[in-house]
């Protein structure tokens, strides 16, 4: 069974999705860091100049090479779960695509591997939701340093297809960040066709990777500090021995209420847009109460107890069979039973405990029409049945 759970697990998908764009970015370098190791010794040997050093390259080897670089970085990238890392894979694994199929025309292997790839990047989009700001700004930094080995490499493998010529390396540096920064001074003119579309893209990647990585980098900052504006009356709230209450019901606010006004620490969980029906000084976590996600950051594992009191009975079960999953050893699970019916169906999930409003005012009732006492003891047997499974045995 640990097995099975664990294979079903999202982290086993990521990591298989990271490898498989890992070895895309491998298969797009090996050829090229093959050929290096091969030319690069002799040719540096008897150094005269970059352009007939680099001279053993082909045309498309350079793009080729930081594509397969950058996409070697983002697997690395992916293992957070970014959606930003995602995003990133799925761009360069399109270009691996349009590359081979329709300008190389070759490699007709590692198209159908790109492509299966993408579909699982795809398939899986759900499982790259985080944003971080550490893997924002890791993207931000491999973009600019690749644009620039990029730019260097391609500025001196056609050295001399520019006015002057350009033949050092501090020269090539000082052309593309120019060009990267759209200053554009004119001492350097291309003056070949491919020189200029060479710049061109140089100046396309610039605008486009500065502008990205700003935008990554600062929208994760004042994202951050909004929220912890937003939150920040919530800042005091320790999530530890607490309770946690799902549902926004009726029943719900007032059990929230109830449990906060007696002293203890409360956190709501209910869904999208339900957050104002309570106070503004309730700890509420909006989002799906049955996601262990949601659970896990309403701290699930260390609650004391896990009240679902859902409208719906089904939502309750699987607030109890979520709550299983990621609780603590001493977390107790209390689930409402908003129909008699479904008594039996509630209690195969196997709650610590089960409360029917039905069940409880008809108990009432009956003994205060027989005139039996009500002490303690009794209202907690009334109001919460036991647990058991239909076959009549108690949930361990």
């Amino acid at each position: 069974m640990k097995i099975i759970k664990i294979l079903k697990s999202p982290m086993i998908a990521v990591y298989c999705l990271a490898l498989m764009v890992a070895h895309n970015g491998y298969l797009m370098l090996s050829p090229i860091l093959e050929r290096v190791l091969l030319n690069a010794p002799e040719k540096f040997r008897d150094f005269h100049s970059w352009q007939e050093t680099l001279s053993f390259l082909e045309t498309m080897d350079i793009p080729r090479f930081m594509i397969g670089l950058v996409l070697f970085c983002m697997a690395f990238t992916l293992l957070m779960r970014t959606r930003i890392a995602w995003f990133s894979s799925l761009l360069l694994l399109f270009c691996i695509v349009l590359t081979n199929a329709f300008i190389l025309k070759t490699n007709h292997s590692q198209v159908v591997y790109a492509m299966f790839t993408i579909g699982g990047l795809i398939v899986y989009w759900r499982h790259f939701d985080k944003h971080s700001l550490g893997s924002t700004s890791i993207f931000a930094v491999v973009s600019i340093l690749s644009l620039i080995v990029y730019g260097m490499l391609g500025t001196l493998y056609l050295g001399d297809q520019f006015t002057p010529p350009v033949k050092d390396l501090p020269t090539a540096f000082y052309f593309v960040m120019v060009c990267m920064s759209t200053v554009g001074f004119g001492d350097i003119i291309p003056h070949t066709t491919m020189a200029r579309m060479f710049t061109l893209t140089v100046i396309i990647f610039g605008i486009t990777i500065f502008a990205a990585s700003v935008a990554s980098v600062a929208g994760s900052l004042i994202s951050h500090n909004i929220q912890r504006i937003l939150k920040g009356r919530f800042s005091h709230v320790v999530r530890k021995n607490h309770y946690i209450v799902t549902g926004s019901s009726a029943l719900a606010q007032s059990v929230s209420q109830g449990l906060t006004d007696a002293g203890g620490v409360v956190t709501v969980v209910c869904y999208p847009g339900n957050k104002t029906q309570f106070p503004a000084t309730t700890d509420v976590i909006e989002g799906d109460p049955s996601a262990v996600a949601t659970l896990e950051q309403a701290g699930a594992s260390k609650a004391k107890y896990i009240v679902a009191l859902m409208d719906n009975d089904a939502d309750n079960a699987f607030v109890v069979l979520a709550a299983k999953e990621v609780g603590g050893e001493d977390t107790k699970t209390i689930a409402l039973v908003n129909e008699s019916q479904n008594m039996n169906k509630i209690k195969r999930v196997r709650p610590d405990g089960v409360l029917s409003l039905q069940q409880l005012g008809s108990e009432i009732l009956v003994r205060t029409l027989n005139g039996d006492t009500m002490d303690n003891k009794m209202n907690i047997n009334i109001f919460f049945n036991s647990a058991q499974s239909p076959d009549g045995h108690k949930s361990p």
